[in-house]
């Protein structure tokens, strides 16, 4: 097969038609050699359209999990929800639900989704974007107006945005993908909308003024005692 390349607006429109991740899409659109509606056929043949179609039906059952990482330094709790005590018992489930947990740890999200970013937590960081970009467009040789530095802000928010959500991760063991289109290929395969509810992360000492020792001084006073 030849190379075929891919535009992130023909991804785009495919996502929005199909509810199917980005790499996904990505994949269906080389195999059907760039059409879209063939890549649409393609990934309703695959199972993994029907996972939108599939998150309005009520997941009241699942599991709470929780993982301990780098020998008690960090731990977190997650509750992600399924259809039926059934799946919520598989291997299945309770792997994805132990990844989502390890990922966590390691990659410290702050939030599930974007609708649940605290609105002040949104404010404050467009204020510091605002002032970052006022600051630099200051000692450019060539300031950019104002509708430019607008679209830069917007553009770093939505990055922010993303850094700080779990479903808009890049997920820790296949960067490839996001957390949040792990969710949906496992919805397509299992055959039940699953939601990741909530997850508090902890961290040894965290929001504690730690002590910082200086082991000379130390001994120096020590030995200045005897």
């Amino acid at each position: 097969m030849a190379d075929i390349t891919v535009t992130a607006s023909a991804v785009k429109e495919l996502r929005e038609r199909s509810g199917a991740g980005m790499m996904d899409c990505k994949k269906a659109l080389v195999e059907c050699g760039g059409d879209i509606e063939r890549a649409s056929d393609y990934l309703r043949e695959k199972g993994l359209a029907k996972a939108v179609k599939k998150s309005g039906r009520i997941a009241a059952e699942g599991i709470v999990d929780s993982y301990i990482h780098m020998g008690g330094k960090i731990g977190v709790m997650l509750e992600v929800n399924c259809e039926t005590d059934f799946v919520a018992r598989t291997d299945e489930f309770k792997e994805l639900v132990h990844d989502i947990a390890l990922h966590i740890a390691a990659s410290n999200p702050m939030f599930v989704r974007e609708e649940d970013v605290d609105p002040q937590v949104v404010a404050k960081e467009r204020e510091i974007q605002i002032a970052a970009a006022k600051e630099e467009n200051s000692k450019a040789a060539k300031p950019k107006p104002d509708a430019i530095l607008e679209k830069m802000v917007d553009g770093r928010m939505n990055k922010f945005l993303k850094d700080i959500c779990l479903l808009d991760q890049p997920f820790v063991k296949n960067p490839d993908q996001t957390v949040g289109d792990l969710v949906k290929e496992k919805v397509a395969k299992i055959g039940e909308n699953i939601q990741v509810r909530r997850f508090v992360r902890w961290e040894m000492g965290e929001g504690l003024t730690k002590r910082v020792n200086d082991l000379a001084a130390e001994v120096a006073e020590q030995i200045a005692k005897n």
